[in-house]
């Protein structure tokens, strides 16, 4: 009976986990850390309502089996790559270092397809960094999930994810791209719990397809 620690709840990945994890019989107790109150009433569920810029408040809070982290922002929302930097690298990696500071000895991390500290987009670049400098940590396991283009109803829409949704399943119908093919936050989530659960290395990366196998191990 495990507890598992969730920042980024409120997404699309994120609260697709959560759902999962309070019906999962392997974990006692689900602490979330969010922006807004989730209105999520179940016996599992100790939620963190948080500032995200105040780490000193809510380091002592983050205890537990399992970080589980579906963080992030799109530039639009964020209005500038600076304030994206400072959501899908600084607040994930002060979690993970928090984490890892008080004992909690998974981490499952949502990156993205690419990823890479070289890489010449910005997005990818600072997707690689935040993954090479959570490999440095001391956990005894972690899990880097890279999901390509992601589908499910979202509480924003994103024009560009569903035009992008459309041409590529409109080239898997005729198999091409396949590995690209869009991948429901659902069956990332269901990755995430399943990826913890495995013991075989200290770090393990899936990628793209790799999911979809991932999600239905049971």
């Amino acid at each position: 009976m495990k507890t598992a620690i969730v920042i980024g709840a409120s997404g699309l990945v994120g609260s697709n986990l959560v759902s999962l994890l309070l019906d999962d019989h392997r974990f006692e107790k689900i602490v979330i850390f969010t922006r807004r109150p989730s209105l999520i009433n179940h016996k599992k569920l100790k939620e963190h309502v948080i500032q995200f810029d105040s780490s000193e408040a809510f380091i002592p809070y983050v205890k537990g089996d399992v970080l589980f982290s579906a963080l992030g922002t799109t530039i639009k929302a964020a209005g500038s790559q600076a304030n994206q930097y400072l959501v899908d690298y600084t607040y994930q990696y002060q979690f993970a270092k928090a984490a890892s500071d008080n004992g909690v000895q998974n981490f499952v991390l949502v990156s993205a397809a690419h990823a890479s500290p070289d890489a010449y987009f910005f997005y990818s670049r600072m997707k690689g960094e935040l993954e090479r400098d959570i490999c440095r940590l001391n956990f005894a396991h972690i899990r880097i999930l890279k999901p390509g283009l992601l589908c499910g109803e979202r509480s924003q829409k994103r024009p560009g994810e569903w035009i992008g949704f459309m041409a590529l399943t409109s080239i898997n119908r005729i198999g091409l791209f396949r590995r690209y093919r869009p991948i429901h936050g659902k069956t990332v989530a269901r990755a995430m719990i399943n990826a913890n659960f495995l013991n075989e290395k200290a770090h393990q990366v899936f990628e793209l397809d790799r999911l979809f196998s991932l999600a239905a191990n049971h």
